[in-house]
């Protein structure tokens, strides 16, 4: 694995070497050792999986806050996603800003995403399936969400959404929550 720093303090792309042959494929996912390594938290307590039957698909911008904010290893196993990491932390130097990467099952990149960063993407392709690393819980108290498609934000999805929820669709604008 090879971990690449990201423009966003704390977020990195990381490289998965994946040796292909008749059979398919065999690699790690992640690697607790070398997530400490590379000064990353590797002690992930929940796994979550999402499918995405349609390319357009939009899940985001998506983040917990403290007592439980968490760090997100994210990593897409079949089909293609453009995957954002935003930083909403006041006093970061890159506050506002948001830095991208695109994931897929045959590129074996995943994003690390740092603690008071939003999280979202959109799928490239049909049937785009992805595993998320977190290292705290659920918490619904916790839960918070931003606009997608916030001007303060200028995120250049790739193309525009055609799958929404209406929770992500109704997150407010950051500004509205100053």
């Amino acid at each position: 694995m090879t971990f690449e720093k990201m423009a966003i303090d704390g977020c990195c792309l990381i490289k998965r070497n994946i040796p292909w042959d008749n059979r398919g494929c065999f690699s790690r996912l992640a690697d607790v050792e070398e997530f400490k390594t590379n000064g990353l938290n590797g002690e992930f307590v929940q796994i979550s999986f999402s499918k995405n039957y349609r390319k357009g698909t939009l899940r985001g911008m998506h983040m917990q806050a403290e007592p439980s904010a968490e760090e997100k290893f994210v990593c897409c196993v079949e089909g293609e996603v453009y995957d954002v990491c935003l930083d909403l932390r006041k006093d970061s130097p890159t506050y506002l800003n948001y830095c991208s990467a695109v994931l897929s099952g045959e590129n074996g990149q995943a994003f690390y995403i740092p603690k008071g960063c939003a999280h979202g993407f959109v799928s490239l392709k049909d049937n785009s399936q992805l595993i998320y690393f977190m290292t705290s819980a659920y918490d619904p108290k916790s839960e918070r969400g931003y606009k997608w498609n916030d001007p303060a934000f200028s995120i250049e999805w790739p193309l525009h959404p055609s799958v929404i929820s209406p929770k992500d669709n109704a997150w407010p604008l950051i500004g509205d929550k100053r």
